[in-house]
């Protein structure tokens, strides 16, 4: 036997440790036709206080804050405060003039981020807003638009005692590139095939970024918003879990956010993923393992291995890969094994996301606003853009200057634009 055959047993076993973890999720496909979805009854129409962390974004702000007054749920239940963090240009104006109950301007250069900001504003809501009795707070970005039922169906779902509630996330800008398909469509299946049939099962989804509702009661217990790491979603959902809090997902309540177009801004955006990721596995893997064991069972589980194992995997498979390369070089092996290894790998992952691809094109397929060809056209890059997860994760991994760097954001939409 050669050498370098071993790199084939590498391959099987990590091939088999990836089924082992995450091969469960297969199921889930078909959770959402096998079990249908509760039609909840609304129980009582609850205050609500929106949360628009905006940083320079005076472009998209008008229009998310069109959508949430154009919602079919009563105004005076909904009050709009924007957050104008670190801003350099009239975000705070424009906001007032769109009709934002309250602007809050900040200025910190040392605690930059969303975390930081929500955790401002609610410090600030909390004292200057006293008697305002605001049952639940919507957190949205301000490139997002709200379909116009969507305070609704969240309010559905939040007054028969889901506590903690994220929704259905789509896009304004599919069909504009290959990038801003790649990241929606990894959305579009984050909330069909993974939220969806978790909150069927009765087990716990993660909140995404944006679109997201939280009770008061927990933010009071919290004590604000102390979730600070890059990717302060993920620890937020991770820590709510080891609490015994379930997040849940309200598939009828839908919104549309700004994908990146241009690789670099792609690029960007998700190194700060990235390395946020590797902030939460170091908090929160033994912990969450620890979960599985101490009642909270599953969904410590399932968390866990969606969230950081594939990153753990990433890591360890690229260096041991990289070591076959530099013993191949230095002991002057013969490299055919290697090389059709690797390619045979590259092959089955490229076979496998497609076919992720694929089964949410096609569920999802109305709800994809973009010409047919490139519906078509996106789906087979789509294994492509996700296949740049692993040198934005060797980069992230060696690299210390990450960290909140604004997106810019230019689809100026409507929702009738969008639709």
């Amino acid at each position: 036997m050669q050498s370098l055959d071993i790199i084939r047993y590498v391959n099987y076993i990590f091939g088999m440790i990836f089924v082992a973890c995450v091969g469960y999720q297969f199921i889930y496909i078909f959770i959402p036709f096998l079990k249908g979805g509760r039609r909840y009854k609304e129980r009582r129409m609850y205050r609500y206080a929106v949360l628009i962390p905006a940083r320079n974004e005076e472009k998209v702000i008008p229009h998310l804050i069109a959508s949430i007054k154009g919602q079919k749920y009563p105004s005076e239940l909904v009050d709009i405060f924007v957050i104008a963090d670190n801003c350099t240009d009239s975000t705070a104006q424009v906001a007032r003039d769109a009709g934002a109950f309250r602007v809050i301007e900040r200025q910190n250069k040392k605690q930059v981020g969303k975390g930081y900001a929500l955790d401002y504003a609610l410090n600030l809501i909390k004292t200057e807003y006293p008697d305002n009795e605001y049952e639940g707070y919507f957190v949205f970005d301000a490139d997002n638009l709200l379909d116009e039922n969507y305070i609704s169906e969240m309010n559905r779902m939040f007054s028969n005692g889901h506590r903690i509630l994220t929704s259905y996330r789509n896009t304004k800008n599919y069909g504009t590139s290959w990038v801003s398909a790649g990241g929606s469509l990894w959305y579009l299946r984050e909330s069909a095939f993974l939220h969806h049939p978790r909150t069927l099962l009765g087990t716990s989804c993660t909140i995404s970024g944006t679109g997201f509702l939280v009770h008061r009661e927990i933010l009071e217990r919290v004590g604000g918003w102390k979730f600070f790491l890059l990717t302060e979603d993920i620890e937020f959902s991770l820590q709510q879990v080891l609490d015994g809090e379930r997040i849940s997902y309200c598939p009828r309540a839908m919104l549309y956010d700004e994908q990146p177009v241009k690789f670099s801004q792609s690029w960007r955006q998700r190194m700060r993923w990235t390395k946020g990721s590797m902030q939460v596995t170091r908090k929160y893997f033994f912990k969450m393992v620890k979960g599985i064991f101490t009642g909270k069972g599953f969904a410590c589980f399932d968390l866990a291995v969606s969230t950081m194992v594939p990153l753990m995997l990433t890591i360890v498979s690229g260096f041991v890969y990289a070591l076959f390369i530099v013993l191949g070089l230095v002991l002057r092996l013969n490299f055919n094994v290697l090389i059709s290894s690797i390619l045979e790998l590259v092959v089955n992952s490229y076979l496998m996301l497609l076919g992720m691809g694929f089964i949410a094109v096609v569920s999802e397929w109305d709800k994809i606003f973009a010409p047919i060809h490139k519906k078509i056209l996106y789906t087979f890059t789509f294994p492509f853009f996700m296949f740049t997860y692993i040198p934005i994760t060797f980069v992230a991994l060696f690299s210390r200057d990450v960290g909140w760097k604004p997106i810019t954001h230019d689809q100026v939409k409507t929702l009738d634009d969008v639709r």
